[in-house]
């Protein structure tokens, strides 16, 4: 749930969204209502300063979904290139106007692999991007920190494995939905990699959003880089075990409840409450 505080202070706002993805930011869109401001995507194509400065004039806020495309190869060198094309307008914009704050909304996939020996998200944790798109989230992340005034402040927020519905409905996101649809038929399908031996973090949905908002009313002197997740990681055998014992119609209908009730330490429901794990840009 979103706090009448925020409410009340969004709106007196104006937040424009750009690049927005089909499963958070619909929820982003729901939880901005009057507030929001879409940059349509052919502002960006055809690279008109003047159409998007007019487009942001009354924005305090501008939120950059930096996130390669779901179909995309990330270990292409063209997924880096993507990102860093539909980055270059939105940088250069929030250069151009004073009292922007720019939020970058990407991924820990620049981080390396947490392991059971490390804290998740501490603040020594270094940037080792873990594919070449990541590479390409550290590059428009490292473009846009370099700018920041205390004008013109910039937030990175990285976020886990975002879980959750489509707002619109059908099927969830996620590799917990997908360990739920495996279930059903008595068995459950880890991806076969090296990765399987790290721990995973979760994060729900509603509880980036939150996030998201919570950075929108407290703009930083001028950068940070923050975080979201639980800071609890959990190994993927594990989490596909308990799905195994579980009862797989119950699960299905409604995941995110029944982890309550099977005490899956590593996840709170979505209104849960949110930890932020501060790491130095």
């Amino acid at each position: 749930m979103i706090s009448s505080k925020i409410m009340c202070r969004m709106i007196e706002m104006k937040v424009a969204v750009s690049s927005p993805d089909e499963f958070v930011a619909p929820y982003l869109y729901d939880a901005l209502g009057d507030a929001l401001v879409e940059i349509p995507p052919k502002v960006l194509e055809v690279e008109s300063e003047m159409m998007l400065d007019a487009i942001l004039h009354p924005c305090t806020t501008l939120i950059h979904f930096n996130s390669a495309a779901p179909d995309s190869d990330r270990d292409d060198r063209s997924s880096l290139l993507a990102l860093r094309e539909a980055a270059k307008p939105i940088l250069n914009a929030a250069n151009r106007h004073q009292g922007l704050h720019l939020i970058l909304v990407g991924s820990l996939r620049v981080h390396p692999q947490a392991t059971p020996d490390e804290p998740f998200y501490s603040g020594g944790t270094r940037l080792a991007p873990r594919d070449v798109a990541a590479e390409g989230n550290v590059w428009v992340e490292d473009s846009a920190l370099e700018h920041a005034t205390s004008e013109r402040p910039v937030s990175i927020i990285r976020a886990s494995n975002v879980q959750g519905s489509l707002i619109s409905g059908g099927d969830g996101h996620g590799l917990l939905h997908a360990f739920a649809r495996d279930s059903i038929f008595g068995w459950v399908s880890v991806p076969g990699s090296q990765e399987n031996k790290f721990p995973k973090d979760f994060l729900h949905v509603r509880d980036l959003v939150e996030s998201i908002l919570a950075v929108m009313q407290s703009p930083p002197p001028p950068r940070e880089a923050i975080a979201v997740g639980t800071g609890r990681g959990v190994n993927l055998n594990d989490v596909a075990q308990i799905f195994k014992e579980s009862k797989t119609s119950t699960i299905y209908t409604n995941i995110f409840a029944e982890f309550s009730m099977l005490e899956v330490e590593f996840y709170k429901n979505g209104e849960g409450a949110l930890k932020n794990r501060n790491i130095s840009s």
